[in-house]
């Protein structure tokens, strides 16, 4: 079935009459931004190239190069009567700069065969360069721990969580260094002439060194280095760079908020002093400030510019009145009112506005009950469980609705997605990576881990319980698996058990005569490690499908082992030397989220809420930006999760054992900066001062949890339940600020406010 003609409100239309130059759309919300970027590509493809140019669209994820190609392509067929695929490209940054590269790979040093390392691996480098570094640097941390810290703490600290601090810290600093386009060897080379001692920049810099040479290695480049080398071969070879403009006269940006330094200046490079540029996004949904190079100012100050044509786009059919007001007071409140006068910046004052009569996209009937700011205190237990119990009541009698709980954190969500499980309620998720994905690593990795070690019988009964997981959620049958697990745990010799002899049988020996079930059971369990054993020869992604023929029988979960499988093969092809331990070791950070696999969530292909009505869609609050529900809730929004740059309030980034607060991932990128500004031999512009960096970043933190905040309410269509807890004992917590606003100007709206109804939560 065709889609519906494409109506234009008035802030599109100015949008479609573009005639060329450079054009910067901030689009509220709700406002289709998509849709008028796809129509103004179509347009520009019907009217404006010739046959061998393109419309170049740059957007943020893989998700969105899909829904952007698709979407032009029905606006060239139905509307225009053209072929679609011909004319326009949709690339993500990554996708662009490496178009860019491919292309003239010598003119940056690069082999035309030359390889692109992937998250895992580049991750894996960096480890390792970590290690490396901090076994020579053992005292490393000395400088910077608290005091009166206990030994035992001093140990989890040494073994634990310095480790994956620096390598935190390491990371932030090689992507900063390399959207500065600085080498590892000039920073080295400044450090040795900078009248002061830069502890966290030095050890950046040694790594980063360290990490490049593992890149190299691998005759490869990171992501980071695509991106740099695309800017760097448009700098080098201007009429490469002529013949690029030419190709591409007109140049869409979506998620223009989102825009990084590198980004900015490779598209300013191809757009040209006198060329045709539409930047579109909204800086006050700029959400990856704190752990991406992004930043909402390049958006901000291209509006600015003179050459620059501003266009808003405020009309909005997404949500109802009440919740669009409560999302504007958020902005208004913040600009005039936050107790940090920096964080008044966090927002571009522009309101929401809902669509005229007669839009084809009008918001849903205006409901004040239907919004819910809980002042009640819960534990973080209680929340998850009024949150369940809440939809427990709801989904029977809206079977054709969509819901979403949106929480600031994955840990959180993983809480949230247990207790629904443990209700019997359906649900999807959108977190780091998917429950599902989580199980099926899990499973794999201790059967994989107890064939590792054979003889050991702890990991024999883990196999044993993994086997019968389907029956913990029954108490007699889970006792019966927890008092054989026990018994198999404290077989001495595995081997009596698995392949006994005449004169040595564990399980004869047991005498199960009169429980033939439980022998049954044991017999059949031997059979299985066994057969396993034997397929231990196999390589690992062989031995992996052995294993879900055994373990798996849900579809889904036998894909998942499929790309697990596939996942190992590529790892065991990297590491030649690596055996089975190591593999397992590798399968297990993907079961405890230490490293990013996609499972099947539907990030690579698009998710839509509307294809899951009558499940529950769990995801983050970063994860839900592009989507929307009928009913969301908005958990934790507590004084941590959305702190105000108040005294008492905690920040995620500074770590419990780092004295006086500091932040050190953000004193590196502060050391980081103070090199790159400085000249050889002389001070920096603006000298280092410890702890200025840490006090910039709560307050850039602030501003983006503000914005986040935003992103949360504004993807309720109808319903918005938003609620706030106390945080664990020993890091207890308020509502946020801004929570405690919200709440109070919503009450005192609710009670000026006849026939509101009556509140459900």
């Amino acid at each position: 079935m065709s889609q519906p003609a494409f109506i234009p409100r008035l802030a599109q239309k100015e949008i479609l009459s573009y005639a060329g130059g450079k054009m910067g759309v901030s689009a509220v919300p709700g406002s289709g931004k998509t849709h008028v970027l796809s129509a103004l590509a179509a347009l520009l493809v019907d009217e404006a190239i010739d046959d061998d140019q393109e419309v170049l669209i740059v957007t943020l994820v893989n998700s969105a190069v899909g829904n952007f190609a698709s979407r032009i392509a029905t606006f060239l067929k139905q509307e225009r009567g053209l072929l679609p695929r011909f004319g326009y490209r949709v690339r993500t940054l990554h996708g662009l700069a490496h178009d860019i590269v491919r292309e003239r790979p010598g003119l940056v040093g690069l082999a035309d065969d030359f390889q692109i390392v992937d998250e895992r691996e580049a991750r894996q480098i960096l480890e390792d360069a970590v290690t490396a570094w901090l076994h020579t640097h053992p005292d490393a941390l000395s400088a910077f721990l608290a005091d009166e810290l206990s030994e035992r703490a001093l140990r989890r600290i040494r073994d634990r969580d310095w480790p994956e601090l620096a390598i935190e810290i390491a990371g932030a600093f090689i992507k900063r260094a390399k959207d500065l386009q600085l080498a590892p060897e000039f920073l080295l080379a400044r450090l040795q002439d900078y009248p002061h001692d830069l502890p966290l920049a030095r050890m950046g810099a040694e790594v980063y060194l360290d990490y490049q040479r593992g890149l190299a290695y691998r005759g490869g480049v990171d992501f980071d280095d695509l991106i740099r080398l695309a800017l760097r071969a448009l700098e080098l070879d201007p009429d490469f760079c002529a013949r690029l403009r030419e190709r591409w006269p007109y140049i869409l940006e979506d998620e223009a908020q989102d825009s990084s330094q590198l980004q900015e200046e490779i598209l300013r490079r191809l757009v040209g002093p006198d060329g045709n540029w539409v930047r579109v996004g909204d800086p006050n949904q700029a959400i990856y400030e704190t752990f991406t190079t992004a930043d909402p100012r390049f958006l901000r100050d291209f509006l600015k510019q003179p050459d620059v044509t501003p266009v808003t786009m405020p009309d909005s059919g997404r949500s109802q009145p009440s919740i669009i007001a409560l999302a504007n007071y958020l902005v208004d409140w913040t600009v005039s009112e936050h107790p940090s006068e920096i964080a008044r910046n966090a927002f571009r004052q522009q309101h929401i506005k809902p669509t005229l009569p007669g839009d084809p996209q009008p918001n849903p009937p205006d409901d004040p009950a239907a919004v819910r700011l809980i002042a009640r205190k819960f534990t973080p237990d209680a929340e998850v469980k009024a949150v369940v119990d809440s939809l427990a009541r709801w989904l029977p009698e809206h079977p054709e609705a969509t819901v979403a709980v949106l929480v600031p954190r994955n840990k959180r969500g993983f809480e949230v997605t247990r207790a629904l499980k443990a209700a019997g309620i359906a649900y999807v998720e959108l977190l780091r990576s998917t429950t599902s994905t989580r199980e099926v690593a899990g499973v794999l990795g201790n059967i994989l881990r107890a064939l590792a070690d054979p003889a050991s019988p702890k990991k024999l009964a883990i196999a044993f319980r993994v086997w019968r997981r389907a029956e913990r959620d029954d108490p007699e049958l889970n006792r019966r698996v927890t008092r054989l697990a026990k018994l198999l745990r404290g077989c001495q010799r595995v081997e009596d058990y698995l392949w006994p002899r005449l004169d040595r049988d564990w399980l004869a020996a047991l005498d199960l005569a009169d429980e033939p079930d439980v022998a049954d059971l044991l017999v059949e369990f031997r059979d299985l490690m066994r057969r396993w054993q034997e397929a231990v020869v196999l390589p690992i992604d062989q031995l992996i499908l052995t294993l879900a023929q055994d373990l798996f029988r849900e579809p889904t979960d036998l894909a998942l082992a499929h790309k697990l499988a596939v996942a190992l093969r590529a790892v065991s092809a990297d590491h030649p030397d690596w055996r089975l331990p190591e593999l397992v070791e590798e399968l297990a950070t993907i079961a405890r989220n230490q490293r990013r696999f996609l499972g099947f969530d539907e990030e690579d292909t698009g998710f839509d809420p509307d294809q899951h009505k009558g499940q529950v869609v769990v995801a983050t609050m970063h994860k839900a930006k592009g989507l929307e529900w009928d009913r969301v809730y908005l958990m934790s929004v507590n004084n941590y999760d959305f702190p105000s740059a108040l005294p008492h309030d905690d920040y995620i980034a500074e770590k419990w054992f780092i004295r006086d607060r500091l932040n050190l991932t953000e004193e590196a990128l502060a050391q980081l900066q103070a090199l790159a500004d400085g000249e050889e031999g002389r001070t920096a512009v603006r000298p280092y001062e410890e702890g200025e960096a840490t006090v910039r970043a709560r307050h850039d933190y602030t501003a983006e949890r503000l914005r986040l905040l935003y992103v949360g309410i504004t993807r309720a269509r109808k319903e918005l339940i938003i609620t706030w807890n106390t945080g664990r004992p020993q890091n207890p917590t308020q509502p946020a600020v801004p929570f405690i606003a919200l709440r109070t100007w919503w009450e005192e709206r609710k009670a000026a406010t006849e026939g509101a109804g009556t509140p459900q939560f």
